[in-house]
């Protein structure tokens, strides 16, 4: 096993999943002429590629329409826990939006644990799923009271869910919620196994096609970059952040996230069980199968994307945590990943507004994307098949921003505009020497520039406004990145967008070096 970390040298290897990289490139066509299909699907996540599935078993024919490669987003780099647990979410959504709903979202998310194992079984897929109970758990005082209210009200939702003061952990623990009969997997492995069972008799999976817009005449038609188009009945959004931003104006109802993980084979065996803390700084922690034995994933650190001082320390803070708790014998991979979150904590899956009804957009998962995408393929199955669905109205995309969430709301955008006032101010370092691999904001004749040079040497300047809106990038040396704080946009080291709401190129500014 590659050790690529030391305290003294730092990181000798750039972020890379242990899904992605465990697993073969897929190799799909991109879109090269004009098609029909029933329903268009932009996204090839595990929301893409399961509502796919559930569509075509129910006899309609799909296109799923991938920028890059599929199950290479957020889908690839998750933590790939399967659960209806997420976090201390049941007393707050039970309180803001009434027993009656919190039950549904309940019921949704353990029906979602249940149809990926289905699946599972039904395509014989080979993907190191396994049962398992999840815990949140506490070391402070301060969350001994809520997490037993968590209890209570799990267990009035139908969730299977008790209390401990007891867990194998190496360190001592003050309270636990336990929610039995959850699961993990190999997400990738799931995927692409999925995707196969789609592609073929009349359904399609494209790959390197990039959507660019949405026409609406006598049906919708899904356009691409180079001006291909799918028409269909209906469209699904199911990227992680709706490109068509304007409709319902999500960039300004959602804020983005960034969170870490570490992959490492720890010298102590990791008990049975998926856990993470209820305080802060969040503690994921899960095995996974490798070789003849284990690899530990630890995952946290999050935090508004565009808003980390230097992201490698995040990477460090989880392997100090690992090794203190468990020990490393060796890191295998490390890698980060980015999440939408609503107010109110709950996606919105649904009409992308009551102006579209045959638009749909599935998006603000929060952490919990492998749950909340099946959740989502089975509204938009049953809305697009049968016109209603009993859990549609929790996630409605189109409610009403309740009390609780008000002030989430209104921090959010308050954050955004201060973001975007105190970026314009003539910061940053003054042009000079840029090593390679390194990205700077210089000040060129009191102009903001990013710079980033090159492993072999060239020197790459581009505008440092955000194509979306106009906010002000920061560099992610960790990710090699330039990443937006005011809506979560993120762009490569040269300018091409890497994660919307932009989804246009940042403008290159051309020298001779």
């Amino acid at each position: 096993m590659q050790q690529y970390y030391s305290p003294d040298k730092g990181f000798s290897k750039e972020p890379e999943s242990y899904w992605i990289a465990s697993t073969d490139t897929t190799n799909y066509p991109a879109l090269e002429e004009d098609i029909t299909v029933d329903v268009a699907i932009v996204g090839g996540g595990i929301t893409g590629i399961t509502t796919g599935c559930l569509l075509k078993r129910a006899g309609l024919k799909v296109a799923i329409m991938e920028a890059d490669r599929i199950a290479r987003g957020t889908s690839g780099h998750t933590t790939a826990k399967i659960t209806s647990q997420h976090g201390l979410i049941y007393d707050k959504i039970a309180t803001q939006i009434g027993m009656k709903k919190a039950k549904r979202y309940a019921q949704s998310n353990e029906k979602a644990i249940k149809l990926i194992a289905s699946i599972i079984e039904k395509i014989n897929i080979d993907c190191d799923f396994k049962w398992q109970d999840a815990y949140v758990y506490t070391q402070s005082d301060d969350y001994i009271e809520k997490i037993k209210k968590e209890v209570g009200i799990a267990q009035c939702l139908g969730i299977k869910a008790s209390y401990t003061t007891d867990l194998p952990l190496p360190f001592p623990i003050k309270a636990a919620i336990r929610f039995e009969k959850q699961a993990k997997f190999h997400p990738r492995k799931y995927l692409l196994k999925v995707a196969q069972y789609i592609d073929g008799d009349g359904s399609y999976i494209f790959e390197n096609t990039n959507v660019v817009g949405i026409e609406r005449e006598k049906q919708c038609s899904v356009v691409a970059e180079n001006g291909k188009r799918i028409t269909a009945s209906k469209i699904i959004i199911a990227s992680l952040f709706p490109f068509s931003n304007f409709r319902g104006l999500y960039f300004s109802r959602m804020f983005q996230e960034r969170s870490y993980i570490v992959a490492i084979k720890a010298k102590s065996k990791f008990p049975e069980g998926m856990y993470i803390n209820a305080e802060k700084p969040t503690r994921s922690m899960r095995s996974h199968p490798f070789g003849d034995g284990e690899i530990l994933l630890v995952a946290g650190e999050h935090h508004k994307t565009g808003r980390g001082k230097d992201e490698n320390v995040h990477y460090k803070n989880l392997i100090d945590f690992a090794d203190k708790n468990f020990g490393i014998e060796g890191i295998l991979c490390r890698w980060s990943a980015q999440d939408c979150t609503t107010p109110d904590s709950i996606p919105y899956i649904g009409n992308i507004t009551p102006n579209y009804p045959d638009i749909y957009v599935a998006t603000g998962f929060k952490k919990w994307g492998m749950t909340t995408g099946a959740v989502s393929a089975m509204i938009l199955r049953d809305l697009i098949v049968k016109g209603n669905n009993s859990w549609a109205e929790v996630y409605d995309p189109s409610r009403f921003i309740e009390t609780g969430s008000i002030l989430t709301f209104i921090k959010q955008n308050l954050d955004v505009a201060m973001n975007f006032v105190s970026g314009k101010f003539p910061t940053g370092s003054p042009a000079g020497k840029i090593e390679k691999g390194e990205g700077k904001i210089v000040n060129v004749a009191g102009q903001k520039i990013g710079a980033y040079r090159d492993e072999k040497g060239k020197l790459h300047l581009i505008d440092t406004t955000c194509t979306h809106m106009g906010c002000e990038l920061k560099w992610n040396d960790a990710e090699k990145t330039w990443d937006c704080p005011c809506h979560g946009s993120r762009f490569s080291p040269t300018g091409e967008v890497i994660d919307s709401p932009a989804f246009e190129p940042l403008d290159k500014i051309e020298i001779d070096n």
